[in-house]
């Protein structure tokens, strides 16, 4: 079966491509889902609309992705964490936490789009990459401190 992607979906193709899938995949899950519709010859003349109006958006969402990143690299986050003995940290800074911080500071970034391997559980400066768009990382770097503690 023949289909037009109406998004980007991964291992499969961005919006706009005109893909070969099978039956079952097309039926059950791209096209309830609405990612896909079928390819047929009004459907084409169609697409060639939205591949224009979808390079148009690509447009403006890479140079709003590149001025973001531009203020995203002068920021740094600072997280503060209980320490125990030989700085040992309790818990961690998670992608949702830095997603967080920057929503507090005004910046709108989903924490999927924060790419972290694994939770910082260390005291430190950290570059952490944030995938903006498919060719704009921006880095921003978080700062691990220990907690103040009280006397």
């Amino acid at each position: 079966m023949e289909v037009i992607l109406k998004d980007d979906v991964a291992n499969l193709g961005h919006r706009g491509d005109v893909v070969k899938v099978a039956d079952g995949y097309g039926r059950n899950f791209l096209l309830p889902k609405k990612l896909a519709m079928e390819a047929t010859a009004g459907n084409r003349a169609v697409i060639e609309q939205l591949k224009q109006a979808a390079v148009r958006r690509a447009v403006r969402e890479k140079a709003d992705a590149e001025a973001l990143s531009l203020q995203l690299e002068k920021l740094a986050l600072v997280f503060e964490r209980k320490v125990g003995e030989k700085e040992h940290l309790f818990g961690s800074v998670t992608a949702g936490d830095i997603a967080q911080e920057l929503e507090r500071q005004g910046i709108a970034i989903d924490r999927r789009k924060v790419q972290l391997e694994e939770p910082l559980r260390q005291l430190g400066e950290f570059h952490v990459p944030l995938k903006l768009y498919r060719e704009v990382t921006a880095h921003v770097r978080v700062n691990v401190k220990p907690e103040a503690v009280e006397e």
